[in-house]
């Protein structure tokens, strides 16, 4: 097969990609005309913590630089004033274009963490859509159905469920395929279940007579809970701005049923290796050496070789040593006793109640190594205790 090589590295740690024909071709295209590949991302910047979920298909855009292809980044500033419907049951708060700015700049320092900036562009919408008069944009709602926006899952079931949908909803798979045409993307990178939107950029770049773009669409990394996708606002992230100590310690903290998730989706390891951690871990062997290794993998994907190797004795020293590590944060209280419940809500250990309830009742919290199940317990507190929550939350009383 031509291109072999480059197809099986995009291939790797892909749902899927339509199509696979269509990839093959512009590889071969590009090679005879030497012209790279326009490989698109966009994100709506309406945070700026980016997380390994995040870097699932940044990861790719970087092997295809590797490759000399170019990787556009779309930062959605029009987009991100509407919020993307995919998975929502409810309308997502419009952003500022100051709180845009100011959060695409931030994310970009993020993503310069894995691509190549001199491969790199960054396009705003606003390039094209500042210019757009409403005779053009009902030209590009008229490409498109209600019957093909009704056939999108999210959509779908907030109207069956009788859950507000917003017209200017409908909007954000249209303007987001716009963008493939406005850049001439060649491939869109996107998780699956940016499937709709993706393909809509296809069928927005036929309607305008251009090649249409590939679709690749990668898997959602599930976070460190195990059972949701990674996302800050469950808490169960690996942000990029984590310490080296951070990141090792959360990698280690996932189920081992995610091991080799992991390995597939956020490390450089080949295939061929993780196929033989696949029969390691079938064979019997002690999960946390395999789940050391990923660590490891990831963290020294981010930071140098000394930091990774702090990092992994740091966890040693805490956990396998079972020493309480030196460097505990301090929480001032006023008065000599304290709702356990409280103490870990107020110290920002937990979120709410509800979290600090389960870690309680599920035998994760201690007091100077005692082991505290009640969740109304109402603790009395001396300079220098030490609380635990969970594996790796720590905080040290100090009195004012």
């Amino acid at each position: 097969m031509a291109f072999e090589q480059e197809m099986k590295l995009i291939s790797r740690g892909v749902e899927e990609i339509i199509t696979r024909e269509e990839l093959e071709a512009k590889f071969a295209k590009s090679a005879k005309t030497g012209r790279p590949l326009r490989v698109k991302y966009g994100i709506d910047p309406t945070g700026c913590d980016v997380h390994l979920g995040h870097l699932v298909p940044i990861r790719k855009m970087r092997q295809f630089q590797d490759l000399g292809h170019i990787g556009v980044i779309i930062i959605g500033d029009f987009t991100a004033q509407i919020g993307d419907p995919t998975g929502r049951d409810e309308s997502r708060p419009p952003l500022t274009s100051e709180q845009v700015i100011k959060n695409s700049e931030k994310f970009m320092e993020q993503l310069y963490t894995v691509l190549k900036p001199e491969k790199t562009e960054v396009r705003y919408q606003s390039e094209w859509f500042g210019k757009m008069g409403m005779s053009e944009v009902i030209k590009l709602m008229s490409k498109f159905t209600l019957a093909q926006f009704m056939a999108h899952e999210t959509f779908r079931q907030r109207y069956e469920q009788g859950l507000s949908l917003g017209m200017h909803e409908i909007l954000y798979p249209v303007l987001q395929g716009y963008d493939s045409v406005a850049i001439e993307s060649d491939i869109e990178l996107g998780a699956t279940e940016q499937k709709f939107n993706i393909l809509c950029g296809r069928d927005m770049q036929r309607h305008f007579g251009m090649e249409q773009q590939v679709a690749i669409l990668s898997p959602i990394l599930i976070g460190t809970d195990g059972v949701q996708k990674m996302g800050k606002s469950l808490n169960n992230y690996i942000a990029i701005f984590d310490s080296p100590k951070d990141k090792y310690g959360k990698v280690m903290s996932i189920p081992d049923d995610l091991i080799l998730n992991y390995y597939c989706y956020a490390t450089a390891v080949p295939e061929e290796e993780i196929d033989k951690i696949k029969l390691e871990l079938e064979s019997g062997i002690n999960p946390m050496l395999i789940k050391k290794r990923l660590a490891r993998e990831i963290v020294s994907l981010y930071h140098s070789a000394a930091e990774t190797k702090e990092a992994e004795e740091a966890f040693e020293k805490q956990f396998s040593m079972r020493e309480i590590p030196d460097d505990i944060p301090e929480f001032i209280i006023g008065e000599s006793e304290y709702k356990l419940a409280k103490l870990l809500v107020d110290s920002k250990i937990c979120a709410t109640n509800g979290e600090a309830k389960r870690l309680i009742q599920g035998g994760a919290v201690s007091v100077n190594g005692n082991k505290i199940t009640a969740f109304d317990a109402i603790i009395s507190l001396q300079e220098g205790d030490v609380i635990k929550a969970g594996k790796r939350n720590y905080i040290k009383i100090k009195k004012i």
